[in-house]
């Protein structure tokens, strides 16, 4: 091999070598100055999460949560998919209370069932919600109620809702774990996120006044101001024609507020079971009504 090729080679090689020490350099330099600590509890107490990541402690999924935690900017409770004793034994494992945080489940503002709410026509689609409310608002005569076509049905990753014989959603407050999925889902604005202790409630959000609203569903606040009369000053008031509550006055509610209600469509709940006024009407009817 002539002189020059050996010497060209070493060269190369002197100068791979060279230029991978100084890299390796740069790279050990940047990485103890631009290392950042990560606390070994976080990868702890994400194990001791259920993994979910939806997001209804507010946080983006577990991880973040349990950074949170350990930062301090969150109470263990907050997680309220957690069983009460995986709650325990995070704020025991971070030497922390863990906390009295009020349950929220998601409630829907309607009761229209088809058994008391009337169509205005047969609805032949995509089996949607979304797509059915495109086409005039939906099939059912009340514009405002809900379509049943099972959208939050299929959005609950925690099969925590189930429909019942009439097309309504139902939540099964053991299982809801304040995700946001329905009420995301819902075209209609229906369900919200609600604490367990605001116990009274209006399921409905009508907004025709008096007979108008009955004649398209038979359970549908008529804006009568009954149990404007019957509560406490200020606690409900009527909005656009429909019973609103004002939770920051929640420690005021009680049944007494439903007892008048002709229509039975302000309740107390009592575990998500809604209990009527003697006033409200009784129905019956388990059959759906004809399209009209």
């Amino acid at each position: 091999m002539p002189a020059f090729d050996i010497e060209y080679i070493i060269i190369t090689v002197a100068f791979m070598l060279g230029l991978g020490l100084i890299l390796s350099s740069v790279l050990a330099f940047a990485n103890k100055k631009l290392w950042v600590f990560e606390d070994p509890r976080i990868d702890e107490v994400e194990e001791m999460l259920p993994s979910t990541n939806c997001g209804a402690c507010g946080t983006a999924g577990c991880r973040p949560f349990a950074e949170a935690l350990i930062a301090g900017q969150i109470e263990p409770a907050s997680c309220t998919v957690n069983s009460n004793e995986a709650t325990d034994e995070i704020a025991d494992y971070l030497g922390v209370d863990s906390g009295d945080v009020i349950k929220r489940v998601a409630r829907l503002a309607c009761a229209g069932g088809s058994n008391v709410a009337k169509n205005k026509g047969h609805y032949a689609g995509m089996e949607t919600c979304r797509a059915a409310a495109i086409i005039a608002g939906g099939p059912k005569s009340c514009s405002w109620g809900c379509i049943g076509l099972e959208d939050c049905l299929r959005a609950c990753d925690q099969n925590a809702i189930t429909m019942n014989t009439h097309g309504l959603p139902i939540v099964d407050p053991e299982k809801c774990t304040a995700c946001d999925d329905c009420v995301v889902i819902c075209p209609k604005d229906l369900f919200s996120l609600e604490p367990v202790n605001q116990q009274l409630w209006v399921a409905c959000k009508n907004l025709i006044h008096g007979d108008g609203a009955e004649s398209d569903c038979e359970v549908a606040c008529n804006s009568c101001e009954r149990c404007v009369v019957d509560s406490p000053d200020g606690l409900i008031i009527m909005k656009d024609n429909l019973a609103v509550i004002d939770y920051q006055k929640n420690h005021l509610a009680s049944p007494v507020a439903t007892e008048r209600c002709p229509t039975g469509a302000i309740v107390w709940l009592n575990n998500e079971i809604a209990l009527k006024g003697t006033k409200a009407k009784q129905i019956v009817r388990n059959q759906a009504l004809p399209i009209h």
